[in-house]
């Protein structure tokens, strides 16, 4: 006996529909699975087998062969637990076939017949809408997130039960439905904010210029100066998540399992903040079936490092491709998947092993040679592409004692969109290129022009400074933007001297 019934596998950020076809035979009882399946697909005749049993059902006493069509892609995870069991039942008369190939089926069975919640629900959700059928049963955790598909209807269940009672007919389950605006409204809050900093005023400047650009940053200074404070506070003044963005990075963290349980979307930009002792594959993405890492978790927000120098050089090196290309390509022997990676990079560190160089409170105690040591743990080519160096120095006791609050988040972000916005205005012919910090050279030639004195305070910037030649485009392109910022269409002299203070790491007298 034969029954077929649809499930979908993810790819990348994509998903593809697949064919669960079983075929029950004579012969020895068992369970054959075919079609490349991993490990936790081969162990679901175990679990699809008691899930079977403790839901009240027998299980066919008869050879079954099951086969996951198309046969030349791999299948990897335990969501196919509930597709095969249903299309197992199918096959044995337990249930209507004409009923089952009009649903998709999603979920892991425990050995009770519970359904518990899987990685990519969004996406399959996203693939079934587009190649049907337009139907998909899901675990009721994963319902919020799929039903934020469109034209597509979702029935949660709790048990492999309700979904036999559903298709035969004997309780039917309703479909979900979810207010997307309503939703994407109420997610848009973050518990963080700009006024809660006290003092760092150009710092906060700094960030600022940052946001309004997407260029970027790394943070120098002591321990304890508030580095990852701010760093934490950066999401809050970036433009909020369009609903387009919050999908695309709802599917990231869906396919990567970090998305909340019963969550149904990503309203905000993410802060992924990885520690130090991260591997290659933790940070870009890796394995047999290659999975998104925190560059691509990331993904439309921010990646802060914090200890920069602490990671390991072959780790920070691996940022250098994704920066410019926005995107990560992870290559096996059977596939290569793409990731989005568009991210803003901050960095923090101290100034020296002791993290006490120019402090006023505290000595350094460290060597000159041990400064240019620790500082060479971050190559120029990584350095070249953090745009602005900010100089975190401690917060006096007045400001910290200080009951007034700061500048908060929205007013800052106010700024920063009308700044968004001319930049889209000025790119608006130019495809892939949304902010200041995507130019490339040709680009700056073209936009950053400067006046005589602008060439003038250049020219004497590098030679006098130090600066090095890597700077330059840099200095111009966050002039570029802290035009925007003022309003203002051309480069005055004040944006460039603000543009050149930000580049303190190239220059030849720093950590002397």
């Amino acid at each position: 006996m034969y029954a077929m019934v649809w499930s979908g596998s993810v790819y990348g950020v994509e998903a593809l529909p697949v064919r669960v076809e079983v075929h029950l035979t004579t012969g020895q009882p068992g369970v054959t699975v075919v079609g490349l399946p991993d490990n936790a697909v081969k162990e679901s005749r175990e679990r699809v087998r008691a899930a079977i049993k403790n839901s009240g059902f027998s299980f066919p006493r008869r050879h079954i062969v099951i086969n996951l069509a198309p046969a030349d892609l791999r299948k990897e995870g335990s969501a196919f637990d509930l597709p095969i069991a249903v299309g197992i039942l199918s096959a044995d008369g337990l249930l209507p076939p004409e009923e089952a190939n009009q649903y998709v089926f999603l979920g892991e069975l425990s050995l009770d017949g519970s359904l518990r919640p899987i990685r990519g629900a969004l996406p399959v959700a996203v693939s079934a809408r587009h190649n049907g059928p337009h139907r998909i049963i899901v675990p009721e955790a994963n319902a919020a997130e799929a039903a934020v598909v469109d034209g597509l209807e979702v029935f949660p269940c709790r048990n492999l039960g309700e979904v036999i009672a559903h298709l035969r007919g004997e309780a039917k389950r309703e479909p979900v439905r979810v207010d997307l605006q309503a939703i994407f409204q109420q997610v848009r809050q973050y518990e963080v904010d700009f006024a809660d900093v006290r003092g760092q005023q150009a710092v906060k400047r700094a960030l600022e210029v940052a946001a309004a650009g997407a260029h970027n940053v790394l943070m120098v200074g002591p321990p304890g100066s508030g580095k990852t404070l701010l760093a934490r506070r950066l999401p809050t003044i970036l433009p909020p998540l369009t609903l387009e963005e919050a999908l695309e990075t709802t599917k990231i963290h869906s396919i990567a399992g970090k998305l909340p349980a019963g969550a149904a979307l990503i309203g905000l930009r993410p802060f992924r903040a990885p520690h130090h002792t991260i591997s290659d594959a933790g940070l870009v993405g890796g394995g047999s079936i290659p999975m998104p890492g925190e560059i691509s978790l990331a993904h439309n927000g921010v990646l802060f490092l914090d200890e920069l120098p602490e990671f390991h050089r072959s780790v920070l090196e691996l940022l250098r491709q994704p920066l410019e290309e926005r995107r990560i390509v992870l290559s096996r022997a059977r596939m290569a998947v793409e990731y989005p990676a568009n991210f803003m990079l901050v960095a923090a560190m101290n100034p020296c092993p002791c993290g006490h160089l120019g402090d006023p409170r505290k000595a350094c105690t460290c060597t000159p040679a041990q400064v240019q040591r620790y500082l060479a743990r971050i190559s120029g080519p990584l350095l070249d592409r953090l745009d602005l160096h900010i100089e975190v120095s401690p917060v006096p006791y007045e400001e910290l004692a200080s009951r007034q609050n700061g500048e908060p988040s929205e007013a800052i972000r106010e700024r920063v969109m009308a700044a968004r916005i001319r930049q889209l205005e000025r790119f608006r012919d130019l495809p892939g290129v949304y902010t200041n910090a995507q130019m490339d050279t040709r680009l700056v030639r073209r936009f950053c022009t400067l006046s005589s004195e602008g060439e003038e305070l250049m020219k004497r910037a590098i030679s006098r400074l130090g600066l090095s030649a890597r700077a330059y485009d840099r200095i111009l392109k966050v002039a570029r933007t802290i035009a925007d910022l003022a309003g203002s269409d051309r480069i005055a002299t004040e944006h460039l001297a603000e543009a050149i203070q930000y580049r303190s790491l190239d220059r030849e007298s720093y950590f002397r």
